[in-house]
């Protein structure tokens, strides 16, 4: 029997499991269906997992506002540093703003396993679901059966089901009449309707955009690709996007009227943008290449579109390839205070498996970090720690 269960083994898994031992005398049981910890923290960020970003605030993330400001506000981007640094990792900035492992996301999984020694872990189980009989708590696995008296669920979301990625954790959370919103793909690719079919015959391209959707304006490198469009900016635009249109400003730091005053060079030369994509935008906006001194009014009308193309993309790619997953159990459910279920005492939910979901760029781990601290505060002063 364990004092403390959790379930799964990924970033909020771990940093709950590491708070909670250092209550000495507390008997805390992790359970994952993968062999090993932290598996999807080992492959993000190309291997170096992005940690963090340099600026996090609620405006970075898709979910209740106040609910999410105030779990960021107990466990801050400069606390998560800390514990880093205090733990012998000093995390290296990329461009400007992520925070990633200097060498490799070995390096904070070694700090997750030195921190959580003697917590016992069951790994390359299957959870198969979760109940209360009075007040203990009951975990069936593949392999067997396990009590606690209290419930820590961190199973994650649905994407990178290659690591056994599932919604077992909104089906443990309906077993108890806990309310979420079912899964769908974040943090993903988007696929084109026939009108923009002529952005899949520049796959390999890339250029720095502002995307624009549901009141987001969204500044990073997209990529052309042969299923349609991804890349930084278009991935953290998929969480927001619903059904509707989106616009790109394809020259987010140019004024097109400045570039072509005077000029008298072709039209796509000026623009200053990779050169299959300014011919590419130039067909699609029904404009000839021809010397900027030869522009009509109506060329000049339509190349006011470069800064507001508006589309609607068809769908996305789907789970296979979405790092995040939208959705979730619903806030208004949990306590702010401790992350546990309004309506089943005991009863926990931390990290990707709650409905909030943010950008690209270290904010989900950072959520994933901040949620287990504040779960992991609460559990240990129940205890009288």
């Amino acid at each position: 029997m364990y004092d403390v269960l959790i379930l799964g083994a990924g970033a909020g898994g771990l940093m709950c499991a590491s708070g909670l031992a250092e209550h000495k005398t507390l008997k805390i049981g992790v359970i994952d269906a993968n062999q090993s910890i932290g598996a999807k923290i080992k492959i993000s960020g190309g291997g170096k997992c992005n940690i963090t970003n340099t600026k996090v605030s609620e405006e970075n993330y898709l979910g209740e506002a106040a609910f999410v400001s105030w779990i960021l506000s107990k466990y801050t981007k400069e606390d998560l540093l800390e514990f880093l640094e205090a733990n012998g990792l000093s995390p290296v900035i990329r461009k400007g703003r992520y925070y990633f492992c200097p060498k490799s996301s070995d390096e904070i999984i070694s700090i997750f396993k030195r921190l959580t020694k003697s917590v016992d872990y069951r790994l390359g189980e299957n959870i198969l679901y979760a109940e209360k009989k009075e007040d203990m708590f009951f975990v069936k696995t593949s392999k067997s059966t396990y009590r606690a008296k209290s419930l820590v669920v961190a199973t994650g979301g649905e994407s990178y089901k290659s690591l056994n990625a599932s919604d077992i954790g909104l089906k443990i959370a309906s077993g108890f009449g806990v309310q979420s919103i079912e899964f769908s793909p974040a943090l993903v690719g988007m696929t084109l309707q026939k009108e923009q079919f002529w952005m899949k015959e520049l796959s390999g391209v890339s250029a720095e955009v502002e995307i624009t959707v549901e009141g987001k304006t969204l500044r990073e490198d997209m990529l052309f690709a042969h299923r349609g469009i991804s890349g930084p900016v278009v991935l953290s635009a998929s969480l927001y996007w619903k059904k509707g249109s989106m616009s790109i400003n394809f020259l987010p730091q140019k004024d097109i009227n400045k570039l072509i005053n005077g000029s008298k060079k072709n039209i796509s030369s000026v623009l200053n943008l990779p050169k299959r994509l300014s011919k590419g935008l130039l067909e699609v906006l029904n404009i000839e290449d021809k010397p900027c001194s030869k522009l009509t009014k109506e060329d000049m009308q339509n190349l006011q579109n470069i800064h507001k193309y508006a589309f609607a993309p068809a769908g996305n790619f789907g789970f296979t390839k979405a790092e995040a997953s939208r959705g979730g159990v619903k806030t208004e459910e949990l306590d702010k205070n401790s992350m546990m279920s309004k309506k089943v005492d005991g009863l926990y939910f931390i990290g990707e498996v709650v409905d909030v979901t943010g950008e690209l760029g270290g904010y989900n781990f950072q959520w994933a970090f901040s949620s287990a601290v504040v779960c992991s505060k609460y559990i240990k002063g129940r205890y009288n720690m």
